[in-house]
């Protein structure tokens, strides 16, 4: 076991475990954006930045990558931290002022407005999406391209991508709601937040028993290829297969 100090609570934690898990598991409150249990911490949206101290030396860390150690103390919300977070949360504001999650967010850390200049734009580059389509899903069908300011989660080529199978995963795991889903007459629909990309379509599943559209098509395939699980056992959807 490791012994950490967090808030100046005495914890003791799991060696290999990170700041933000042993903080999670003590109800410890730190602010996310990027991070999700389901796939490898990336730190791209540095909002649970803590400030660590070991023998006298302190400096700021991103919580969801940096991992505990004896003796080592942590402040999550030091004078420091809160005004670094706060000119992120600006950051974000900036880059999508028109989000409800990004202002609801802000707003709970009292950044109202933001002095950067304001842009059009519905995507964090979190890369939770990315992440999720590679290393749970394994289709890699969106990735990020370019760098700099041109920096934008997409698909090969700006074009629907090939490798895609409608899952949804990249809806579930997006923290502010920034690519739609909806299954609309037997076809899903998936709408990204790069104009490029707009919307990709999925003819559904209709299972033969009950008549009801359940899963695309092109995702059960996908299953049923990585399984080895033939693909009339998807004829039916759950419910009736019970």
């Amino acid at each position: 076991m490791v012994r950490v100090k967090i808030n100046g609570q005495d914890i003791q934690a799991r060696e290999g475990q990170t700041v933000l898990e042993v903080a999670r598991e003590h109800n410890i409150e730190i602010p996310v954006l990027c991070y999700n249990e389901g796939v490898k911490p990336y730190g791209a949206c540095r909002l649970c930045i803590v400030e660590v101290s070991k023998r006298g030396r302190k400096r700021l860390v991103i919580s969801c990558m940096y991992p505990v150690e004896d003796d080592l103390e942590v402040l999550t919300n030091s004078e420091t931290v809160v005004e670094h977070r706060r000119m992120i949360m600006q950051l974000l504001l900036a880059r999508c002022p028109d989000n409800e999650v990004i202002k609801n967010m802000a707003g709970k850390m009292g950044v109202n407005s933001t002095p950067f200049k304001l842009e059009d734009k519905n995507c964090i580059l979190c890369g939770l999406c990315v992440r999720a389509c590679e290393e749970v899903v394994g289709a890699s069908a969106i990735s990020f391209v370019s760098r700099g300011v041109k920096r934008e989660v997409a698909s090969p080529f700006l074009e629907p991508s090939d490798s895609c199978i409608g899952c949804g995963s990249c809806v579930y795991v997006c923290p502010i709601n920034a690519i739609k889903m909806e299954d609309v007459n037997g076809v899903r629909i998936l709408t990204f937040p790069n104009p490029q990309m707009q919307k990709v379509e999925f003819s559904l599943k209709k299972c033969k028993k009950c008549g009801a559209y359940w899963a695309p098509e092109k995702q059960l395939a996908f299953i049923s290829r990585v399984s080895g699980v033939g693909q009339e056992f998807f004829d039916m959807c759950p419910d009736c297969r019970d």
